[in-house]
């Protein structure tokens, strides 16, 4: 089984509300129908307004939404027909193959089929830095980063996606992809999202420890950091 993940663009002529309602409607059942299996859906939608403030912008226009699931085989005589639903579902579509590591994984706040997971989830697509080597950048995200990550944030799950290559010719040349789920204050209160309510030096302490490990691997000029709703359509496989 491979995993891929597709960054989709709304259509022109429809609202990110209605994109979104369209797409967690529809989609699952036709990927399911292709084949896919683990789909997950991650959308912009006005839950996550207030998280606002923490996007970053490098794609213009940005994605609208993250899809993500698995196949037998990313091979593109085999996903023919999943590039075809997500074709007819958005405006325009991007798509990689990457490989998984689940962090922190959600034990704490499961997804309900159908239902909004809660809080909310950061979707970072992320580069590396063009002056280190892929070796040199993977080896500071994995053996120093992640667990900084850990220790600094409210996160209570943490998915990282490498890209092995991209599917699509069009694809943004992002190094990685990383999920991370955090309770809904933290989209508009910093303390929160750094796990230090009430603890203003601790707060300081995290905010730079995190900013100084990401400036040590992130090229910060070529990412897309999206606050999104999470919906988990796993139950699909059953």
């Amino acid at each position: 089984m491979e995993k891929l993940i597709y960054a989709l663009w709304a259509p022109a002529s429809e609202s990110r509300a209605g994109f979104a309602a369209r797409i967690l409607s529809d989609l699952p059942s036709a990927l399911k129908a292709q084949g896919a299996s683990g789909i997950r859906l991650n959308v912009r939608d006005a839950a996550v307004d207030p998280a606002a403030d923490l996007l970053q912008q490098w794609q213009n226009p940005q994605q609208e939404a993250v899809v993500q699931f698995w196949l037998p085989s990313a091979n593109a005589i085999f996903r023919s027909g999943v590039d075809a639903v997500i074709e007819q579902s958005s405006g325009r579509f991007a798509a990689w193959l990457v490989a998984e590591s689940t962090i922190i994984p959600n034990r704490d706040h499961m997804p309900c089929p159908g239902e909004r997971t809660w809080g909310w989830s950061q979707a970072s697509f992320i580069t590396f830095r063009d002056d280190m080597t892929q070796a040199a950048a993977v080896d500071h995200w994995h053996s120093h980063h992640t667990r900084i990550a850990i220790d600094t944030q409210s996160n209570f799950e943490y998915v990282q996606n490498i890209v092995v290559r991209p599917l699509t010719a069009d694809a943004p040349a992002y190094s990685a992809f990383v999920e991370e789920c955090f309770p809904a204050e933290a989209m508009s209160e910093p303390r929160a999202f750094f796990g230090a309510q009430g603890d203003e030096a601790l707060f300081a302490r995290n905010t730079q420890t995190m900013a100084d490990s990401c400036a040590g691997f992130i090229d910060f000029a070529k990412i897309d950091i999206i606050p999104t709703s999470q919906f988990d359509f796993a139950d699909l496989d059953d």
